[in-house]
Parts: C-alpha cells; sequence; structure tokens
C-alpha cells in the first residue's frame, strides 16, 4: 500500500508545514514586538487631555471591617455561603470535608465535635471572632500556614461580612 517514497512525502510535507507556522510566527512576533525587543520607547504619539497630566491615581477609600459587619445582612452572607456549601454544613454535627459552621462565630477554634482538625488552626486564633473568621476567610493559607483548607479565599470584604453576618445568624 504505502511505500517508502509516499511515507517520505507525508513526512516531508508536514515537517515543511511545521516550519512554516514557525517562521510565520517569528515574523509576526518580530513585526509586532520590533527587532530590538525594547519596550519602554516613548510613544510615537500622545493625545494630550485637558486637565490630566496621566499620574492621578484613584485614592482607595478602605473601610474597617467592624463597619462593614455592622452594615452586614445575612441575605447577602446566604448567597455568597454558597461557595462554602461543597465542604461545610450549617446543620450541628454534620461535618463534610469541612467542619459544619453552626455556630461558628463565638465558637473555640477546632471545637467542632467529630471533625479532626490539622492543628494549625489552633495556633493561628483561639475563639472564631469576627475578626478572626474575617481574616481566616481573606486568606485561609495566609492566615493558618498548613491548614488543610484548599480554598484560596474572598476577595471582597463585604462578602466576608455578609458571610460572617449569615454564620453569626445561624445560632440564634
Amino acid at each position: 500500500m504505502f511505500d517508502t517514497m509516499t511515507m517520505t512525502k507525508i513526512v516531508g510535507g508536514l515537517c515543511s508545514t511545521l516550519l512554516i507556522f514557525l517562521l510565520g510566527g517569528w515574523a509576526a512576533e518580530l513585526i509586532y514586538h520590533g527587532s530590538g525587543g525594547h519596550y519602554d520607547e516613548e510613544q510615537a504619539y500622545v493625545i494630550e487631555v485637558e486637565g490630566g497630566d496621566g499620574e492621578e491615581v484613584a485614592e482607595v477609600v478602605e473601610v474597617p471591617f467592624e463597619e462593614l459587619y455592622a452594615a452586614a445582612t445575612a441575605d447577602a452572607g446566604e448567597a455568597v455561603f454558597r461557595n462554602c456549601r461543597a465542604c461545610h454544613a450549617v446543620e450541628a454535627g454534620q461535618n463534610g470535608t469541612g467542619p459544619y459552621l453552626h455556630g461558628v462565630v463565638g465558637r473555640d477554634v477546632g471545637a467542632a465535635q467529630g471533625f479532626n482538625y490539622s492543628g494549625a488552626l489552633s495556633e493561628a486564633a483561639d475563639v472564631w471572632t469576627p475578626e478572626n473568621l474575617n481574616a481566616f476567610l481573606e486568606d485561609p493559607k495566609g492566615y493558618a500556614p498548613g491548614t488543610s483548607m484548599s480554598y484560596n479565599g474572598l476577595r471582597d470584604p463585604e462578602d466576608r461580612a455578609n458571610l460572617i453576618a449569615y454564620l453569626d445568624s445561624l445560632d440564634g
């Protein structure tokens, strides 16, 4: 069916196609970025904007957690809890991949009955206060290095405050 010459033509065609794509990519990179690789050169044309010097940076106002927590709602926190539902339960005594969260606000760290903790949490804090929960939920591995919690954390402080308000409302 196939002889050596046919196979040689097929392999040669594939190699030449690959070579064309590689050379095309190299040429496009050369055209787009230039030959020197200097990206910090001055722009050829600058559009001047009235009243702006380009150096203005928006000032970020950071609201203290206490104010966010005072304004937090449990209903909004229940929506945020969907991220946690895969590993945690809100019913007392029902541990999953993570411990149950019923009554977690104000509870001693590592005190969920029947859950085997990693030990890193008890070194980070004694009691799950709203402030401790906020710091832990922001960056679990940074707050308690060595924790077995694989979640990367909630970046939005309002979401964290709402979630903590929801967890606080569970036990009345």
